[in-house]
């Protein structure tokens, strides 16, 4: 567009030039050379205006000058020939004169959400020694740094080649000339997993005498910040690191298990190996099923990508070797029946012997597990044979059982025997207690009875003599028969005697009718038949 400005200005004042030759009037001519003047400079000034749209960058090259660059310089910063490091925002811009200046035209930078963008200047200082990144940037001045070009290549200090420093998801006006751009994901660090850095950036770290004697994995751990592999890996989240500068290795948290089977193949949440073939000291060659339960801790992390180099082949290569080595050298040891027997307590020293070998090198064992121990061709014979001895020892135990149950049935009769003979004593000793007290409750109250009786026969005796000495010893007898025939109710019929006046006349009646009640009852006592 400026080249056609400045072309129709060119042409329109040769026009007006040629036309002011021609005019046959003097005073005219003039104001027509002046006009063809004006118009060549109206249209030399409005061909030095450049546009910007918004939503792009001008990048100035300038081709004609009287300083060029430096040797080794690329990116003009004083208005020397070639690329110049400020770029033209949105707009208009007045002198920018075409076949002087050459304008391209880019797009605004865009870093998406999600992304990094990883910066390489093609000018700048030599980076210091023993380094392959620019050292980072201070965050309050990244954006001036990746957007001023002077700036960077002036004031700033900024060096050649890869940067450590990224740019985070946003829009930038960049110098396409001095930072070539690179979009790649940001650091992610999903659940269960930390991410281990490898820096290649940062100062060396200074070892002290005797580290090398420490912990294989952990000497080699560099504080943060420092250039090698940090002792602090990082956790859950999202991280804006140069992915060059800074080389992740993702480890899982999980628990693992690896299965040493006698098949190969992948499961959810394990692994499967080969089984594990042992030799006892007894001669007897045999698989092992083993299941070997693990995890990495974070703080370990660090450990273990400094030791095998990740969570993947580098640690199975190095877990195989051990966890089979480990169970053969304990089986040679033990004969085959007592391994098939003592599993639990090979579980347990197994188990104690890989937290040993496998700690130091970050991996956390958190369990070991025999199943299957042999098979029918391995140890078939022995375990039939053991089998057989056991059954006989079974039936050993069962006839000792039973001898015992018998003993146990014979104590039991004669505890009952005794029992009940005790019961029958106690019976006999209560009985004779109870015919004790019988026999005085009867004692008793005969005793008693007899004192009444005698009490009342007494009585008896002292009212007959006093009612005798009033009215005679034959009408007391003949009073108490009487009593005793109304109270017996006894039906008197008296025998007819005959008797004479005189003193026996009274007693010879009263033995009549004795004798009459006598007969009555006689006649009252039941016959015998």
């Amino acid at each position: 567009m400026s080249a056609i400005i400045l072309l129709t200005g060119l042409v329109l004042a040769a026009l007006l030039v040629a036309a002011a030759i021609k005019l046959d009037q003097v005073e005219l001519r003039l104001p027509v050379l002046v006009g063809a003047v004006i118009v060549l400079m109206v249209s030399f000034v409005l061909a030095s205006f450049r546009f910007v749209s918004e939503d792009s960058i001008g990048v100035v090259t300038k081709n004609v000058g009287f300083v060029s660059l430096p040797p080794g310089k690329i990116i003009a910063t004083e208005g020397e020939k070639g690329p110049q490091a400020r770029i033209l925002p949105p707009g208009w811009h007045p002198w920018y004169w075409p076949f002087i200046y050459d304008l391209e035209y880019y797009p605004i930078t865009e870093i998406p959400s999600g992304s990094i963008g990883l910066l390489n200047a093609s000018d700048g200082k030599p980076l210091p020694p023993d380094t392959t990144y620019a050292p980072e940037w201070e965050e309050g001045a990244l954006r001036k740094m990746a957007q001023d070009a002077r700036y960077f290549l002036t004031e700033g200090g900024g060096y050649k080649g890869p940067q450590t420093s990224v740019l985070k998801p946003g829009s930038y006006r960049i110098n396409p000339r001095l930072f070539q751009l690179e979009i790649v994901p940001v650091t992610t660090i999903e659940k269960a997993t930390v991410g281990v850095v490898k820096s290649n950036v940062g100062p060396r770290p200074k070892r002290k005498e005797g580290d090398e004697a420490k912990d294989p994995g952990a000497r080699r751990l560099v504080k943060q910040g420092e250039r090698g592999i940090w002792s602090t890996a990082l956790l859950e989240g999202q991280y804006y690191l140069n992915t060059k500068a800074f080389e992740i290795t993702k480890v899982s948290t999980r628990k693992h298990i690896v299965r040493y089977t006698a098949g190969q193949a992948q499961r959810a949440g394990g692994t499967e190996e080969r089984e594990i073939m042992v030799r006892t000291s007894d001669g007897f060659t045999f698989p092992v099923d083993v299941r070997v339960e693990y995890e990495i801790r974070p703080s370990d992390a660090p450990i273990l990508v400094a030791t095998v180099g990740d969570d993947q082949e580098g640690l199975r290569t190095v877990m195989n070797s051990v966890v089979r080595a480990i169970f053969r050298n304990n089986a040679e040891g033990v004969k085959a029946l007592n391994y098939v027997q003592q599993r639990s307590s090979q579980e347990s020293q197994s188990l104690q012997m890989l937290r040993d070998e496998l700690q130091p090198l970050g991996v956390s064992v958190t369990g070991v597990r025999i199943g299957d121990v042999g098979d029918e061709q391995t140890l078939g014979t022995l375990l039939k044979t053991q089998t057989d001895r056991e059954i006989a020892l079974q039936e050993q135990e069962t006839f000792k059982e039973q001898q015992r149950a018998a003993e146990q049935q014979k104590e039991l009769s004669k505890t009952q025997q005794e029992a009940e003979e005790e019961k029958r004593l106690a019976t006999a000793s209560y009985s004779v207690q109870i015919a004790e007290r019988e026999k005085e409750k009867r004692i008793i109250e005969a005793t008693a009875e007899a004192e009444a009786v005698r009490i009342r026969a007494e009585a008896q005796a002292q009212a007959f003599q006093k009612i005798a000495q009033q009215i005679g010893p034959g009408n007391t007898a003949l009073i108490e028969v009487l009593k005793t025939v109304g109270e017996q109710q006894i039906p008197i019929t008296p025998r007819v005697m005959v008797v004479g006046e005189g003193a026996g006349a009274a007693d010879a009646q009263t033995t009549a009718l004795i004798g009459t009640m006598l007969d009555s009852m006689i006649d009252k006592k039941p016959q015998s038949k």
